[in-house]
């Protein structure tokens, strides 16, 4: 007979599920909000723990289950525009990570599953989260790769800054993956020429570093720094602002990060943006 632990299996399913639901989001392009995630994870996690206590036998069955994977998507990622987007690909995610560790099962001999496919393993716990933190990163690595194509289109892009508002034109392309790394949300590309009349005086997008600090002795808090690679720039750092309020083909966005290009997007002038697929 297993003796099983509800708190190790709780804290097992918690953190498998966090890395699903952040994979998945991750993946979609969705905003993260973590405590979102967390708590979608932690339903999850509650849901395995609950299988193995008396009388609740019947949550195993496959409704149940696909019923809690659609809580959890809702909890970590209700409202948002790519939903269905999301809640595919966290399935997707754990059946890929239920076969990883079948795998693992089947290679070793020790399980690291109970009935029903739930992840618990008091002997093997190293090996069961270096399962999930791989394919988390396995996952990520496939998936964005496999996403990066070149649909592209113009769009009328609006920014609003703190001194005004302006209109661009803006490249959609859907290769462009630049995001910001707070809460995955993607970041507006701009050429800092066309927004010029709205910078603020410490704003200078060809010292993007200087600018930061400048920006931060003055007390203020809306400058960022964004890491970006290029053709013959392994790794640079573009000024970035955030914005009142962004509107694509008047669609509102919120407030995205804009990040200032210091040299020209487009040789021929047909836009002064790049948004990724949004």
């Amino acid at each position: 007979m297993t003796v099983v632990y509800i708190d190790l299996l709780f804290l097992l399913n918690l953190i498998a599920n966090y890395l699903l639901l952040l994979a998945a989001g991750r993946l979609a392009g969705a905003a993260l909000r973590r405590w979102r995630i967390g708590l979608g994870a932690a339903l999850g996690a509650l849901y395995a723990a609950l299988i193995f206590l008396p009388g609740l036998g019947w949550l195993a069955l496959w409704p149940c289950k696909l019923a809690s994977g659609v809580v959890m998507a809702l909890a970590a990622y209700g409202g948002e525009r790519r939903l269905l987007r999301v809640t595919v690909l966290f399935f997707g995610a754990s059946a890929a990570l239920a076969g990883a560790v079948l795998g693992l099962e089947l290679l070793g001999s020790r399980s690291l599953t109970l009935a029903h496919g739930v992840f618990y393993s008091k002997l093997d716990l190293r090996l069961l989260l270096l399962v999930f933190v791989a394919s988390y990163f396995v996952l990520s690595l496939f998936f964005r790769r496999a996403g990066q194509h070149s649909g592209r289109e113009l769009a009328r892009l609006e920014v609003e800054l703190e001194s005004g508002r302006q209109a661009l034109t803006a490249l959609v392309d859907t290769g462009h993956s630049l995001t910001d790394p707070g809460d995955n949300r993607p970041v507006v590309v701009a050429d800092a020429r066309a927004l010029a009349g709205l910078l603020p005086d410490w704003a200078d997008p060809a010292e993007p570093i200087a600018s930061v600090e400048r920006c931060h002795a003055a007390g203020g808090r809306q400058a960022r720094l964004i890491p970006y690679r290029a053709v013959g720039v392994e790794c640079g750092m573009l000024l970035a602002l955030r914005a009142r309020g962004v509107t694509v083909n008047g669609r509102p966005l919120g407030r995205l990060l804009v990040a200032l290009s210091p040299t020209a997007l487009d040789d021929g002038g047909g836009y002064q943006a790049l948004i990724g697929g949004i």
